[in-house]
């Protein structure tokens, strides 16, 4: 019986989806989409962007969005086209919102936006820009060291001279050395570019480096500003560059710093740090409370809150003229060292001795200063998660408080990036391959570097009218750690087949669905409860898993060589984004977007040569002497990218168009290469697994975005899979010689056959998908099917097709989906039944392991929990397209 076009595998996913065969016509495009927000309606005012998929031929370039309420009351809204598909109907809009009183959903849909009632305006000036957002004002100059020259409110300037700061330490001294001289940096902007002018959002960029009074540079960094009508905050996107080796010149502090005008009394000044669940350091700078003389009930009661104190004619006359003797404490640090403690001390001044005020475990990132006639609230996102970070504000018994937001704390010393090992006499790769065979760790003299790495974070300022009450300082703090999102329906993002039609929704409607769902959902709690206990956070950590697990010392092997981070190796990324795509999860997706922040800056050189590769998996992020294009893959970005329309992911989407230049100067297989080979940009030597992969989904992406590059990039792309499809055995041949100039493949006469596990667990099973539902080419079609129809076949099928046994391959129950693949394509039910056993027991599994050992419902102890994750570790991360593989139909096949 073949399989019906309402019937696949069910077994595999067993998951209800729209059969792969289905055509877009098989679908009703919505004119209509239904929006909702990921963590629940805001309880304040919000500003969100968004991205929303359209059906292929649905929806015309020009196409403008109407937003709605549920009442029926328009909602103002700014889009843009984020891509196209290749008939150019759009595929991805954006668009923006920001609303003062937010609803419980929303309705997106053809028609002409609403214009809202303070349209942000921008003035592109010569020598500044300036932006109104209908409450506040800035001006952003393009030259100079301040990134935000002024914020007023009104015609209160709030605060001014915002600016990077950072300290650089050139070396870390040992136990017996002394301390280092640290030398001050501040923001030297090269480059300031308005990116949306409004009427609902504003985005200016600000680019530069890092300088110091000796004119010495380093440090690159990009600033983005975002603006909304009617709001009163602006948001703040900080992204750097580390641009040394990392065995000196290191990072001993890095902030954003601005300056907060006062011209209210002391006592009327207010400071303001929340910590965990609204927990409050609230205090004045002096304070009139707790004193041996009473000013009044109504005197304190006022400060308490805030609010503008009686004058001091009316208070307690032995209050009054005694005011200059209580202290006025203008300088506040909140220190997050650790991921479990944070500390608040103040001091009236420099030179005097610090007071402790409070400790906790986890801050909200908030602080705020200023007085009844206004102030600035400001915060880091992922304060803690991000440890070593620190608020501080200095000077606020002055005219003029300053106020630091430090992504590295320079309480915490200098970051440290040296290289963990002196490479213990691995000077030849032989000597290397030994190394790796006993640690996992592929090491190589002056690969182990973090030149050219980045990290992105986010903060917030809020200019205010006054000091906010204790609920609104808590409103900003919850926004700060969960900025309001709007996401759309699972129907959706399934039915607009924009990921290529690997979207299954969650069923649990038979036993052997819900059993799969049961274990993907204990996985996932799995991975984030050991996020928690075994504190993977830090400033260059957080969002990262660990790779294998050491069952003797019940550790992870945070130490040993390529067992220790994991850097994306066999796809957690697209494993998560699968999963909250098919169900809509708000945990699944913020642990998502941590990882997609950290792998796409942390795991990927910007600069350099080896800028647009990633890092394989190591003790260290950059540890790790392979570098290649499984890590940089822009297909772990782009679900990110659309869903949110961030614009920094979106750079690093077009950092990739052009990494195939990087096989110029790095051949991926130059330790195991038996035969010379020299780089020749007519004939690159480039593996069409995890290599093409990354390439292809760098190219596509920038195709339907048609992004400055695309013409270019459609053409290579285009180009290779026409050339990988003339091969004799296609993909099976492993590699080809690459024409950097025509973007081709060289002509390969004869059967080749060089199959890896690896080839196709990072993305390629994704993104040939998508390819074969874009593209009419048969032949490429043809091409990846029999790879898919072979990987797992046996020695006479695989001998007698291609002319050779592909060899003892491991991963093959992660390859069953590709069987699967081909039973849908192919509508063959044998192996639909050959792809259910795979996924059972494959690599030799007993049939009680993965999936019939319930680790759900067991007694194990933690540590037999987690030798049982590390061991299946690819039923983990295969399972990125077991679950998203459009497998299952009306009949299910039982194992």
């Amino acid at each position: 019986m073949e399989i019906s076009r309402r019937t696949v595998l069910a077994g595999m996913a067993a998951v209800p989806v729209v059969s792969l065969l289905d055509t877009p016509a098989a679908f009703a495009a919505p004119s209509e989409v239904k929006l909702t927000w990921l963590e629940g309606k805001p309880a304040t005012a919000a500003v969100t962007n968004w991205g929303t998929p359209w059906p292929k031929g649905a929806v015309p370039a020009g196409q403008s969005f109407a937003l709605t309420a549920p009442d029926g009351s328009a909602v103002p809204m700014q889009s843009r086209p984020l891509a196209y598909w290749p008939d150019g109907s759009l595929k991805w809009s954006a668009h923006a919102i920001a609303v003062a009183e937010p609803a419980d959903s929303y309705t997106l849909g053809p028609g002409t936006p609403a214009a809202p009632p303070h349209p942000v305006t921008v003035k592109d000036e010569r020598q500044y820009v300036d932006v109104d957002t209908g409450v506040i004002r800035a001006r952003i100059r393009k030259h100079g060291s301040e990134v935000i020259s002024q914020i007023w409110r009104g015609d209160v300037l709030i605060a001014r001279q915002g600016k990077l700061v950072n300290l650089r330490q050139e070396r870390i001294p040992e136990d017996e050395e002394s301390g280092s001289v640290r030398e001050r940096y501040e923001s030297d902007i090269t480059r300031v570019t308005v990116e949306q002018t409004g009427p609902v959002r504003a985005v200016v960029r600000v680019e530069g480096r890092h300088k110091s009074r000796k004119g010495k540079t380093w440090l690159p960094f990009s600033i983005r500003l975002y603006f909304a009508a009617g709001a009163e905050n602006v948001r703040i996107v900080h992204t750097f560059v580390y641009d040394r080796d990392g065995q000196k010149d290191h990072i001993a502090g890095l902030g954003v710093r601005f300056r907060v005008p006062l011209r209210d009394p002391a006592y009327d000044r207010h400071v303001r740090f929340v910590g965990e669940n609204h927990g409050m350091v609230a205090e004045a700078v002096k304070g009139i409370t707790g004193l041996r003389r009473d000013p009044g009930a109504v005197v304190r009661a006022a400060q308490v809150a805030g609010t503008k104190l009686p004058d001091p004619s009316t208070w307690d006359q032995r209050v009054t003229t005694r005011l200059q003797y209580i202290p006025e404490w203008g300088d506040y640090s909140l220190s997050q060292l650790t991921a479990d403690g944070f500390t608040v001390k103040k001091r009236t001044a420099k030179g005097y001795g610090w007071i402790p005020v409070d400790q906790g475990r986890r801050a909200s990132g908030l602080g705020y200063v200023g007085g009844v006639s206004g102030g600035v609230a400001f915060g880091l996102r992922d304060f803690w998660q991000r440890h070593p970070t620190q608020l501080d504000i200095r000077d606020a018994a002055t005219d003029e408080a300053e106020v630091t937001v430090w992504l590295w704390s320079p309480d915490a010393g200098p970051m440290d990036t040296r290289f963990y090992h002196d490479g213990m006499g691995q000077d030849t790769y032989p000597e290397q391959l030994e190394g790796l065979n006993i640690t996992y760790e592929d090491y190589e003299p002056g690969f182990g570097t973090p030149y050219g790495i980045a990290r992105t974070s986010e903060l917030m300022l809020w200019a205010v009218a006054a000091t906010p009450t204790v609920a609104r300082l808590g409103d900003m703090a919850d926004q700060l750690r969960v900025p309001p999102q709007l996401i759309n329906p699972v129907d959706q993002l399934m039915s607009t087949r924009v990921f290529g039609g690997l979207i299954s929704p969650v069923d649990r409607s038979v036993p052997a669905k819900k059993s799969i769902e049961d274990h993907l959902d204990f996985l996932f709690d799995y991975y984030r409860g050991q996020v928690e206990s075994r504190h993977w956070y830090g400033f260059w950590d957080y969002g990262d898993v660990m790779h294998s697990f050491d069952e003797d010392r019940s550790v992870w092997r945070y130490d040993v060589g390529g067992y220790a981070w994991d850097n994306s190796e066999l796809s957690p990324d697209l494993w998560l984004w699968y999963s909250f795509l098919r169900s809509g999860r708000a945990d699944i997706f913020r642990f998502a977007e941590a990882m997609t922040r950290h792998t796409g800056e942390v795991d990927v050189y910007h600069l350099g040569k080896w800028a647009g590769l990633g890092t394989r998996h190591g003790v260290q992020h950059w540890a790790d002497s392979a570098k290649q294009q499984r890590i940089s893959t822009a297909i772990y970005r782009r679900f990110y990218y659309y869903l949110t329309a961030d614009e920094r992911t979106g750079d690093l989407l077009s950092e990739l168009v052009d990494s195939d230049r990087t096989f110029l100067v790095l051949d991926p297989i130059r330790k195991i290469r038996t035969e010379p080979y020299t780089p020749d940009p007519h004939a690159l030597s480039i593996g069409l697994g995890t290599d093409w992969s990354g390439l292809a989904a760098a190219w596509l992406t920038e195709w339907e975005r048609q992004g400055p590059k695309a013409t270019i990039a459609k053409a290579k792309l285009l180009g290779t899979m026409e050339t990988i499809a003339a091969m004799p055995n296609g993909f099976v041949t492993g590699g080809g010689l690459y024409d950097l100039d025509t973007g081709r493949f060289a002509p390969v006469t004869e059967k080749t056959v060089s199959v890896s596990h690896l080839s196709a667990m990072f993305g390629q099973v994704e993104i040939c998908a998508e390819l074969i539902d874009l593209v009419d080419m048969p032949a490429f079609e043809a091409a990846w099917l029999q790879y898919c129809r072979l990987f797992n076949g046996t020695r006479a099928e695989q001998t007698a097709e291609c002319g050779a046994y592909f060899g003892n391959l491991i991963l093959r129950q992660g390859h069953a989906r590709l069987t699967a693949y081909a039973a849908v394509r192919l509508q063959r039910d044998d192996l639909a039944n050959r792809a259910w056993k795979e996924f059972y027991t494959g690599d030799g599994y007993g049939p009680g392991l993965p999936w019939k050992a319930d680790p759900v419902d067991s007694t194990l102890n933690p540590t037999e929990v987690a030798k049982w994750v590390s061991t299946n570790a690819t039923a983990l991360y295969g399972l990125a397209a077991i679950q998203s593989l459009a497998l299952v139909g009306d009949h299910i096949v039982n194992p």
